[in-house]
């Protein structure tokens, strides 16, 4: 479905400034639907004298009479001259329509958006008097606070001009309404504010009252009265009652063209089961990234025991199995870290990736041996589950390019580790221009301790992939290593399902 942007820019010649008026009515639009009891659709007028819809919306206090969405058709019926009218004369005017499939004729009222000086488009009320609901004191009040900010609109002072807060999570109709008069008193109540009312222990009669009087806090609607604009804001009633409040100043145009406020809607809802919620996510994250801190201080103690175990041994192979031992709990240390500081159950993976290879420099590198580590690309967030497994995957083939591919007294080279998460896959491509594999190696055969790890992990626990071949000329070159002739190096593509 088209946007507002998109049927603005194709049926007419609004401008910019004008384009933002209309997303900022339709942004708090769905407040006057739940006021209205109402469908609200949107008209801009196009250039070839056509009436287009271009935003349509439903009320969630009342029942629908349009099932099918009109976004992007063009209005030829009884409402043209209604439209026309109305965008004309500067004026809300009311009328009926015959709808197809629909008994009753269709009551409409026909309000010009006014943006500074002029009408820029015009919105509609369409509903069925015989489908909505018997008007009592709620749906006479509601309907009264929408006819005024209907008025409000076709004197281009809604929606508001200012800086305002977002109000994609403030409080709804359905939560709680009331009233207010100019002078701040409460006129009516709905009985979802009266609950809210009673569960901070005010069971008092509101109306006739100001919020003060009755002991609840009125800062959003002094705020809201005296800067004109809506205010939004929670806050502790009571000890044990937290509340979402959003306070909607009424303007009136008089002499001179200075508003006035001349009354305001305050929505209230409480959030305290809500926010009790959040505190238990916010502890409950805290908890488990204080374990995976302890976790992190428990595998370094174990790696600081080994290499001193090591120090004691005599024999050189038994001293580089602990250094292996050592480097592989590392790695698994250095990702319960990473996650001591992330929110959530996730990490980012290119934060575990580069201290990866600060260690590779670290222990595998040797002045007769300069091997240089980089990466590019980025791995996206993983889950702990496929980020350790993977790290240690990593450490071994950073661990077999240095071994294999720069063995001691050579020249040294580059290891270059790409990284590129697309559509749930991510692939790993680990490439040094060092020495090559032996002719007719077959990884399946493979049978070092270290590759044995590594192919264990990736078909087992994270159910990839894994191919070892000779390096290419091109592989070389995308990842700006320069030229190298065919056979150079090892290639290691790693696929993994995330």
């Amino acid at each position: 479905m088209a946007t507002l942007g998109e049927l603005t820019r194709q049926h007419t010649q609004l401008n910019r400034d004008e384009v933002d008026h209309l997303q900022r009515l339709i942004g708090e639009w769905g407040l006057l639907a739940d006021l209205s009891f109402a469908d609200l659709l949107l008209y801009v007028p196009g250039t070839d004298g056509t009436w287009y819809v271009v935003a349509h919306v439903r009320p969630a206090t009342g029942q629908t009479i349009y099932h099918y969405d009109y976004v992007g058709t063009a209005a030829a019926g009884q409402e043209v001259p209604l439209l026309s009218k109305a965008y004309t004369d500067g004026e809300i005017v009311e009328g009926e329509l015959v709808v197809e499939g629909m008994p009753d004729p269709v009551r409409m009222m026909a309000v010009p958006v006014r943006d500074g000086d002029h009408a820029i488009a015009v919105l509609t009320r369409e509903w069925s008097s015989r489908s909505s609901r018997q008007p009592g004191e709620l749906e006479r009040t509601y309907v009264g606070m929408f006819q005024r900010f209907a008025s409000m609109i076709a004197e281009g002072s809604f929606p508001f001009q200012g800086p305002v807060a977002d109000s994609s999570a403030a409080p709804r109709v359905g939560d709680g309404v009331m009233a207010l008069d100019e002078d701040a008193r409460v006129r009516f109540a709905s009985p979802n504010a009266v609950s809210a009312l009673h569960r901070v222990g005010i069971g008092a009669n509101a109306v006739g009252m100001r919020l003060a009087e009755l002991g609840f806090n009125d800062s959003p609607v002094r705020r809201a009265y005296e800067t004109k604009l809506p205010v939004i804001e929670e806050f502790e009633q009571t000890s044990d009652v937290i509340l979402l409040v959003r306070c909607m100043p009424v303007l009136a145009t008089g002499v001179g063209h200075d508003s006035a406020v001349t009354g305001g809607l305050l929505l209230v809802r409480d959030v305290t089961e809500v926010r009790k919620r959040d505190k238990l996510l916010l502890s409950k994250d805290a908890t488990i990234r204080e374990i995976h801190h302890r976790v992190k201080n428990n595998l370094q103690t174990i790696s600081s025991l080994l290499r001193l175990q090591g120090r004691r041994l005599n024999s050189e192979e038994a001293k580089a199995a602990v250094a292996e031992s050592v480097r592989r709990i590392r790695t698994i240390a250095l990702v319960h870290e990473t996650l001591s500081r992330e929110p959530g159950d996730d990490v980012a993976f290119l934060e575990i990736v580069r201290p990866l290879l600060r260690l590779a420099e670290e222990g595998l590198q040797s002045p007769d041996r300069p091997v240089r580590f980089t990466v590019q690309g980025e791995g996206g967030r993983l889950p702990s589950t496929i980020a350790t497994p993977l790290s240690v995957v990593l450490t071994e083939l950073l661990q077999n390019a240095v071994d294999h591919g720069f063995p001691e007294g050579s020249a040294g080279g580059d290891v270059v580790v790409v990284l590129d998460n697309h559509e749930g896959v991510l692939k790993i491509r680990v490439i040094n221009d060092g020495r090559s594999l032996e002719p007719g190696f077959e990884l399946n055969k493979a049978t070092g301790l270290g590759l044995s790890i590594v192919r264990t992990l990736v078909t087992t626990e994270l159910d990839g992939t894994i191919t070892m071949r000779c390096g290419q000329p091109d592989d070389f070159a995308t990842v700006g290593l320069g030229d190298h002739p065919k056979g150079t190096g090892t290639v290691v593509d790693l696929t993994v399902p995330v």
